[in-house]
């Protein structure tokens, strides 16, 4: 347990650039097959060094042992290679093979698979205090985003203003009444009984 004070945050591994890994990739094949195998080893410690898994050491012990027992093999056998028999010829090839395969796609499957689950570096806190989760972020985006909301005012619906450029159609005028129209009728009759009177008077 910790006391009082900022908690020592733990080690991260640093992940280094895709580049540089194809680069130190392709010399550790490169040079387990140049050496027929004799110093896949070399990949071996790499990976574990890497991975720091006790699986990995006790695979590079088995490599480096069977490098030492296909050396000593190598060295017992005649410096004419005519003068060796045909099964002993297929042994070493066989040996040669599997260790080669065997080395190149462990090492290159796990140190890829390593790598990949890393994925990206977590996001910085402040010491002594824990990163929130993901639900808790979640939250706070939300609260985060509703407060954005309650300051700004509400939308004010506006009138809509007037076109200058509609023509105003003027009011229809009204119809005479039908009194009116009996009214003129009624004088008109009296005007020409007026008239007629008038002329028989004379």
């Amino acid at each position: 347990m910790h006391g009082y004070g900022p908690t020592p945050q733990q080690q991260t591994t640093s992940r280094p650039s895709p580049g540089t890994l194809t680069t130190v990739r392709v010399i550790l094949v490169t040079v387990t097959v140049l050496s027929c195998g004799l110093l896949g080893w070399v990949a071996m410690l790499r990976l574990a060094f890497v991975t720091r898994r006790p699986r990995d050491w006790v695979l590079l012990a088995v490599v480096i042992a069977l490098n030492a027992a296909l050396f000593g093999f190598i060295m017992d056998t005649p410096d004419n290679p005519e003068d060796m028999s045909d099964a002993a010829a297929l042994f070493m090839m066989v040996w040669i093979v599997a260790l080669l395969a065997g080395v190149i796609t462990y090492y290159l499957y796990v140190e890829i698979r390593h790598y990949s689950a890393l994925g990206s570096p977590a996001p910085y806190t402040a010491p002594g205090r824990p990163a929130p989760l993901p639900y808790q972020q979640h939250q706070q985006h939300q609260q985060h985003q509703r407060g954005q909301q309650g300051q700004h005012p509400p939308h004010q619906q506006q009138s809509p203003q007037p076109n200058p450029y509609t023509v105003q159609t003027p009011p229809p005028t009204p119809a005479p009444a039908p009194q009116r129209l009996d009214q003129v009728r009624a004088e008109l009759d009296e005007l020409s009984d007026y008239l007629r009177k008038e002329g028989e008077g004379r």
